[in-house]
């Protein structure tokens, strides 16, 4: 069996591409490769990402020249390029990590939608890559031998908006990476010291997009900003339309009471995490929601909403509110900080719920349905 994957999307650049779908892509194909040394892989990504892999013999990275990681270049290379590449190398069947399959394909195709935001969220996505996106998505689900979906919200939403049988669909969940643990008190302390992080504070890790919520996080900041006593920490890349975010932060004269990080190292999250008082995660549409996944995973009490795909990832194991209610959000944000009780009983809750998703279960299921397809 020689399974080809688009590996595209896959990013180490210091910005919000290394988030989301580059996370998932990196880490299937890592459990990929542990569990799978007897078949062939071809993975083909961008240029300067095969530095960064270390994979086993069976697998042979193939960078593109072009930043594929730019749709204008990744497109041609997925419709035009990829066809005559599967061809030519014999492949039993490819593998879109993003919605698209290769329209002329000559092999089976298997498809991974992470959400339809680009169907269902306004402002999600510039026009012309909605357009893109949704006529590629139909394409790439009406051909696909077997489609991934990365939450029952997920798939749900394929079956009714795209008119899809269930049957054809599996569901492959997100996980928390093993770096996302509790550590040492001690250890954490000595980080919060050396890079001067406040004693307690409330954290946001995500892109910087309009689906995320972080105007409404604001706003119920805003009101209870003298009560709970801390600031509010926002860390991660400026994505799409965030012009919202900075311009409610000057309306509300929120000052240094909120403070932006800017994009945070993969490596210094599982700190931020541990630092954190407690986190809180605002977003309004979700696939799947990682951050308050490896939030739960560090040991960190969380805050979120009960939008889309989050109950289903976080469980009881989190305070759940509606995305557009500003008071309750600002009535939760002033509970979190005030009870010690309730976080030491949601950051054990968090550690058992997060222990029930793996990225091992992902490749198991992914190397599942590769068979089945490659069999015909």
């Amino acid at each position: 069996m020689h399974c080809v994957i688009n590996g595209h999307l896959i990013s180490f650049d210091r910005s919000f591409r290394q988030a989301g779908v580059s996370n998932h892509s990196l880490q299937l194909v890592r459990e990929l490769a542990r569990l799978d040394q007897g078949n062939t892989y071809s993975l083909f990504v961008g240029p300067g990402v095969a530095q960064h892999l270390d994979l086993p013999p069976n697998w042979q990275v193939q960078e593109s020249r072009l930043p594929t990681i730019k749709p204008k270049y990744r497109i041609p290379w997925e419709q035009l390029i990829a066809p005559w590449l599967l061809a030519r190398q014999r492949a039993s069947l490819f593998h879109g990590l993003l919605n698209i399959a290769p329209l002329l394909a000559p092999v089976p195709t298997l498809v991974t939608i992470h959400d339809l935001a680009f169907m269902d969220v306004t402002g999600s996505h510039r026009r012309a890559n909605r357009r893109y996106l949704a006529a590629a998505t139909r394409q790439g689900v009406r051909q696909a031998a077997h489609i991934f979906a990365v939450s029952e919200y997920s798939k749900q939403a394929i079956v009714e908006r795209l008119h899809i049988d269930p049957a054809r669909i599996s569901i492959a969940y997100n996980a928390a990476g093993a770096q996302y643990h509790p550590r040492p008190a001690a250890e954490v302390e000595a980080w919060r010291r050396s890079n001067s992080v406040p004693e307690r504070f409330m954290l946001y890790l995500g892109t910087l997009e309009p689906r995320k919520n972080i105007p409404n996080l604001l706003r119920a900041y805003a009101q209870v900003r003298s009560e709970v006593g801390m600031p509010l920490l926002i860390g991660g890349g400026k994505g799409w339309n965030f012009d919202a975010i900075f311009a409610t932060h000057s309306e509300l004269n929120l000052g240094d009471s909120v403070q932006f990080l800017g994009y945070v190292p993969g490596a210094d999250l599982p700190w931020w995490y541990n630092a954190a008082t407690f986190f809180v995660y605002p977003s309004r549409y979700e696939g799947f929601g990682i951050p308050p996944l490896e939030a739960m995973a560090s040991g960190v009490p969380v805050l979120t909403t009960n939008a889309t795909s989050i109950p289903e990832v976080v469980g009881d194991a989190a305070i759940q509110v509606d995305p557009d209610d500003i008071d309750g959000m600002a009535a939760a944000l002033l509970r979190m900080a005030a009870d010690a009780e309730l976080r030491a009983d949601l950051r054990e809750r968090g550690l058992r719920r997060a222990a029930q998703f793996s990225w091992a279960a992902l490749a198991q299921t992914t190397l599942e349905q590769y068979r089945r397809v490659a069999l015909g």
